[in-house]
């Protein structure tokens, strides 16, 4: 299943709105991706010492968590906006955590690690904005260990109504006034309703980790179905 827009298309989009992604994400939200990750964290029941790598990092907010909750292990931090890096970078140091957390320029699409490396390999609002959501799934497979888990956090589909009216509404006449009032970004939050629409629903994504190759897939919804935590374990057999 692929995505529409350009590669360079969406790499500018993200560089453009780094600055105010934070705050956007925060506004767009309502806060709630707060509680949605701190629910995915406790799910995932990473322990001192495990090693992960955070896909489609952003502002590596999901990368800081890991850090502190292994306290010891090894996170690695990717994304191929230098500019969602750099401000990640300085959260970073900020929280004296550069030598918890390892960042890396790279491509979604073809990590550039060993099979078999990391307990945990997450995406949290990103999968949606690659050019093919299965690659990236199945390139995350690969480099989890064989016991690991794959974790994806990202927005679903409402089915019922008027909730789904409701929120289509939102996404598609709001939000990009959000992104023009609150960021100055009105064609780049515009794309964001775009990207939904071509996003699969958390049935149809629960059949891309399985086609994938990953196991024991874990699906829970929050409010409503606006948003999807995917979690599926990578066979012990292999590797």
């Amino acid at each position: 299943m692929t995505q529409s827009g350009s590669k360079d298309h969406v790499h500018a989009l993200f560089e453009a709105i780094a600055p105010k992604y934070d705050t956007m994400n925060d506004i767009i939200s309502f806060r709630r991706h707060k509680a949605w990750r701190k629910f995915t964290m406790k799910k995932m029941g990473m322990k001192p010492g495990h090693t992960a790598l955070d896909v489609c990092c952003g502002t590596c907010d999901w990368s800081i968590d890991m850090a502190r909750t292994t306290g010891t292990g090894d996170i690695i931090a990717l994304d191929f906006s230098q500019n969602m890096l750099d401000i990640g970078a300085a959260k970073i140091n900020n929280l004296q955590l550069q030598d918890r957390i390892r960042l890396v320029r790279g491509n979604a699409m073809s990590l550039p690690f060993e099979d078999d490396t990391f307990d945990y390999v997450t995406i949290g609002f990103g999968l949606r904005n690659v050019p093919d959501y299965l690659q990236v799934l199945q390139e995350m497979r690969r480099v989890v260990k064989p016991g690991g888990k794959v974790v994806c956090l990202d927005t679903s589909k409402p089915t019922w109504q008027p909730f789904k009216g409701i929120y289509y509404l939102y996404f598609e006449r709001i939000l990009p006034l959000f992104g023009k009032m609150f960021a100055g970004k009105f064609k780049e939050y515009k794309w964001l309703p775009d990207s939904l629409k071509l996003f699969p629903d958390a049935k149809q994504l629960k059949e891309l980790f399985q086609k994938a190759g990953l196991e024991k897939v874990d699906v829970k919804l929050f409010f409503g179905g606006v948003a999807a935590l995917h979690m599926g374990t990578k066979g012990k057999e292999e590797g």
